[in-house]
């Protein structure tokens, strides 16, 4: 089946998430490897939230994908967004970047290989719950012990030479601050507005982003050359200054009673991507230091995490990537997070590598370009090939 076809029919198959609902799409998976001879083993929850694992035993290979999706309406759509339209050039809709293309890719690379009576020498993994967090989907997989420690290929949408080794790491907050109310009148000669005191760590969180991280020489090196390639990419400027730097977002805030009385009560959810040479414990501390008032309730953290640029992973996904495209092929480390942390936490060597337009990745007009899907199924094929030789 060509890959605009399947990767047509996995956007038409709605997994938005939340609120994360993928026995559907699962189901077609899982259909279509059984139809090529792939056995497969499917861990679902009662809420309908379906990953698919296709384990094969001493395999140095996984190949890994998310099938569900971020929400979308139907306002400003060139193409409704699961209609999965097909033109001469793209694949329209949503989840074509993000990542059901790679998925296609992924099912399109073990097809041929099956068709060609050839073994299939990786395992393969698609999951429920990326976008949210992956507590349902890899991590559900990996505290199952579904999976052994090997060589992974996330098919997460990446510039076409450019594969990702790394990322930054996650530093997620929910914070509670108490004020003194009184009367909105007599402040701030009277009382404690939880919200100002909210507003003071916001202001201290863009001071920490100002900080410079002592990083050493090779991790520099990928930075640099990761910030000229999501620039262009991304055509943002500063984007040496994201990759090395803390970023932070106060995502949501709720505070306050009433106009006039100062705010005895306010949340604060904050959000931070943690660059290589920021500690996290030093990174916490300085922050309840500086939340007067304020208490972290609950706290998710992760690491940076980097697979080794020299290991054979990544040597490998270029020399493939170079004979589809040519031109001058290097790994890259990017901002956002993925299921790569999860998985290298639990031992594997990850890379991400896949098609998709990222420019469009979260957007109205998510699309894909037929050519980068027909290309990364070269790719994986041949990743799969090399790996069935050694």
């Amino acid at each position: 089946m060509q890959v605009s076809r399947i990767c047509s029919d996995l956007v038409t198959i709605k997994s938005e998430n939340p609120p994360g609902e993928t026995a559907d799409v699962i189901e077609y998976i899982r259909a279509f490897l059984e139809k090529i001879g792939i056995c497969q083993k499917i861990y679902a929850d009662s809420n309908g939230a379906c990953n698919l694992v296709s384990e094969i035993p001493q395999s140095r290979l996984l190949l890994c994908g998310h099938v569900d999706v971020v929400p979308a309406r139907d306002e400003g759509w060139t193409h409704p967004p699961f209609s999965g339209d097909i033109d001469d050039t793209y694949v329209w809709g949503r989840g074509s970047t993000d990542m059901k293309g790679g998925c296609a890719a992924i099912l399109s690379a073990c097809e041929t290989r099956v068709n060609r009576g050839l073994e299939l020498p990786a395992s393969l993994a698609f999951v429920c719950d990326e976008e949210t967090g992956g507590e349902m989907g890899i991590r559900h997989i990996l505290a199952r012990n579904a999976l052994h420690p090997c060589d992974c290929v996330i098919a997460e949408p990446t510039p076409a030479l450019h594969p990702s080794i790394g990322q930054k790491g996650l530093c997620r907050l929910e914070i509670g601050f108490s004020g003194t109310p009184a009367h909105g009148s007599l402040y701030p000669a009277v009382g404690v507005s939880a919200i100002v005191e909210a507003m003071s760590l916001i202001g201290y969180m863009k001071e920490l982003s100002m900080t410079d991280y002592p990083v050493d020489e090779h991790i520099r090196e990928i930075i640099e050359d990761s910030g000229d390639v999501l620039s262009q990419e991304f055509n943002i400027g500063g984007v040496r200054d994201v990759l090395k730097r803390l970023t932070y977002n106060p995502g949501v805030i709720h505070g306050g009673e009433k106009s006039n009385v100062v705010a005895q009560h306010c949340d604060l959810d904050l959000e931070c991507r943690v660059p290589w040479g920021c500690n996290i414990p030093d990174l916490l501390k300085g922050i309840q230091d500086h939340a007067h008032r304020g208490k972290i309730i609950s706290q998710e953290t992760h690491e940076p995490s980097i697979t080794d640029p020299l290991c054979p992973l990544v040597s490998v996904t270029c020399s493939e990537i170079k004979k589809v495209y040519g031109g001058t092929v290097f790994p890259i480390v990017q901002w956002a997070a993925s299921d790569a942390r999860h998985l290298r936490r639990h031992g594997f060597r990850v890379i991400e590598y896949g098609p998709g337009e990222i420019s469009t990745l979260h957007a109205v007009n998510e699309r894909v370009t037929i050519d980068s899907l027909e290309k990364a199924s070269l790719i994986y094929g041949g990743i799969m090939q090399k790996y069935a030789e050694n």
